[in-house]
């Protein structure tokens, strides 16, 4: 049983150096549904598994599901509105190109796409190169006959502090173009760097980074929260957990000398 379906609230917090043991540790290995923090292992199974990224795929959205049959991403719950301007033109798409929308705007449609071409298989091995103990991506976004079947995407924040400690640094760059400047983004200063993914939706709101201070050494957080304050809508004013998340990320950046190692 999740914590959002026990009714009550968990939060998960985990943070350290991002070489070497974690400093602040809560919850480490609570499972919550993944949300969008799922698309990063996504992301390195589509680079790491040798397919040429600038080939061109058809823009679809109707994908097989786990459980058998099909299924299909509901446009108003996509944050990015960009390859449904290709989907209603009949248009395709590299992957590169849709790698990036899937990271840097959080899009569904491109996320199931890119799952499509490398299968939950290669998904799983991320999983496990990383040394992930619980979490799992076994389904894609909206696949809802998988998921009353009992198939689950979830995580923990320990397991995502390993996944971004695992990732090649081209990766680390482009999760450093996320445009959703919220989470654990919005605790920092403008100044601050950090390569990151967040995802939501009601009563779910997690986000897992990577912070370049620039005087000191880099340090990894994720924070996972499960419970009423997620609203599920994606602006920081918008959601009390987006808040809560900004305010855990701003009382680790005051504390970073302590924290990064």
């Amino acid at each position: 049983m999740l914590p959002g379906e026990r009714g009550g609230l968990v939060l998960s917090v985990v943070v350290g150096p991002l070489h070497g043991a974690p400093v602040v540790v809560r919850n480490p290995d609570v499972l919550h549904d993944a949300a969008s923090t799922m698309k990063v292992a996504v992301l390195a199974a589509l680079y790491r598994s040798g397919v040429d990224l600038d080939a061109a795929r058809p823009v679809v959205n109707r994908f097989v599901s786990v459980a058998g049959g099909r299924f299909a991403n509901a446009r108003e719950w996509d944050s990015d509105p960009e390859p449904w301007l290709l989907l209603d033109g009949g248009g395709s798409a590299s992957l590169r190109w849709l790698a990036e929308r899937m990271i840097t705007h959080s899009s569904n449609l491109a996320t199931n796409i890119c799952l499509a071409e490398v299968g939950p298989d290669a998904v799983s091995e991320v999983w496990r190169r990383a040394g992930a103990t619980y979490s799992a991506t076994p389904r894609g976004i909206e696949d809802y006959a998988a998921r009353d079947a009992g198939v689950h995407n979830r995580v923990t924040a320990g397991d995502l502090v390993r996944l971004l400690r695992s990732l090649e640094p081209g990766l680390l760059a482009l999760l450093e173009r996320n445009t959703w400047r919220v989470d654990l983004a919005a605790g920092l200063p403008e100044r601050a760097r950090i390569a990151f993914k967040n995802g939501w939706f009601p009563g779910v709101r997690h986000s897992v980074g990577v912070v370049h201070p620039g005087d000191v050494q880099p340090y990894v957080i994720a924070v996972c929260y499960s419970g009423p304050l997620a609203s599920g809508r994606g602006g920081y004013e918008d959601d009390p957990a987006a808040r809560l998340l900004a305010r855990i990320s701003a009382g680790v950046w005051v504390r970073r000398r302590e924290l990064a190692g």
